[in-house]
């Protein structure tokens, strides 16, 4: 079993060499573990200093990406080297490397498909009371959004299976941490979530720059991830408040028609009929998406048989059973077979068919010699 721990970095010249030291060498139940960074347009000797400390792969991009693009290239490469466990850390040291063998655990011992570290927060000194709050607030609404118990969803201290790794998308350009989690639960992943330790801080975060901007962008990256693969819910439930409110208005003037004094009260009349049409228009648009998010599961099946096929993925459901590389070497070997006897009976069916021409050629020149004979002989 071979495990990569991967570091996206972002101009990390200072802090990488001190994160790369802490690595572990070994795992427990790991029996190969290799190192990958991702260098996400780096301006400073990042990837010089990765290439010194012997880093096995780097991902290299010429300018920034953004840290969820250079998660999932982390990700691409990792499963192309042929990781069956793939850890995600920061290259500022944040997370503490001694735990990396408490987040694998759960993999290697088939109890989990995708494992979170969840950070003190109430205990870390350098977060504010400001953004603690905000981290457990955006927590709860992850829990909510992915139907999961996960406590610390910000945290980016990831173990993640080869099969989860698999199945793994992000759309958006923020972050991965929040919509991962949104689609593991989406897709029924079997998630567990390990207590870790952290280090002091070395740099300010450069994802929570402000707290304004951060709840506007975590914000956007969850509600856009549930519209996504719960669209049926979130519309119907937009619909239903729109509709709620045609339904009062409504009320409120019948009442008023009936006591005589409708005539004044034409706008919630129009303010009712606009309500109710957008309501419509919500459910419509929940049925409409519900569709596509049915489509959208096709295709991420169909991408996932693609991913196992170009990562070329072993796996075996149960021992003594064939893996899928001999069960695809059978198969080329049985077709080759058929080829191979195809081609005989063709080979076979032109020799006859020759020797057919050939013994009706010989009966042709035999008749006209005879009729040449009985020429000369008139």
């Amino acid at each position: 079993m071979k495990l990569i721990i991967q570091i996206p970095c972002y101009n990390e010249e200072e802090n990488l060499r001190s994160a790369l030291d802490a690595l572990p060498k070994s795992v427990p139940g790991v029996d190969k573990v290799e190192y990958l960074i991702i260098n996400d347009g780096s301006k400073d000797n990042t990837v010089q200093v990765a290439r010194d400390w012997g880093v096995n792969y780097i991902v290299n991009f010429r300018r920034n990406r953004g840290l969820a693009f250079g998660f999932m290239a982390g990700i691409d490469a990792a499963l192309r080297a042929g990781a069956d466990i793939i850890v995600n850390t920061d290259a500022d040291n944040q997370y503490c490397a001694d735990d990396i063998a408490k987040i694998v655990a759960p993999i290697v011992e088939g109890k989990a498909d995708y494992v979170i570290g969840e950070r003190p927060i109430d205990e870390t000194e350098h977060f504010s009371k400001m953004k603690k709050r905000l981290q457990h607030i955006g927590s709860r609404t992850v829990r909510i959004a992915s139907g999961t118990d996960v406590p610390d969803a910000p945290s980016g201290f990831r173990a993640i299976s080869r099969e989860a790794a698999l199945h793994m998308n992000v759309i958006n350009n923020y972050t991965y941490t929040l919509e991962t989690i949104i689609q593991a639960g989406h897709n029924r992943t079997a998630i567990a979530n390990v207590k870790i330790r952290t280090n002091p801080e070395t740099r300010p975060s450069r994802l929570f720059k402000s707290i304004p901007a951060y709840v506007k962008r975590s914000s956007a990256t969850i509600i856009r991830a549930f519209m996504m693969y719960k669209p049926l819910k979130f519309f119907f439930a937009m619909g239903a408040v729109f509709l709620l409110g045609a339904l009062a208005l409504g009320i409120r003037y019948i009442v008023y028609m009936c006591l005589g004094e409708g005539t004044g009260h034409v706008q919630s009349l129009i303010l009712t009929a606009i309500l109710g049409l957008m309501g419509f228009m919500a459910v419509l648009i929940g049925l409409l998406g519900d569709v596509i998010a049915a489509n959208r599961k096709i295709i991420e099946d169909i991408q996932y048989h693609v991913r196992r096929l170009d990562y070329k993925v072993d796996s075996i459901s149960d021992k003594g059973t064939t893996t899928e590389r001999e069960k695809e070497q059978t198969m080329s070997e049985e077709m080759n077979e058929r080829r191979q006897q195809d081609r005989r009976q063709y080979e076979r069916r032109q020799h006859d068919r020759r020797q057919l021409e050939r013994g009706q050629e010989d009966r042709r020149k035999a008749d006209r010699r005879q009729a040449d004979r009985r020429l000369k002989e008139d």
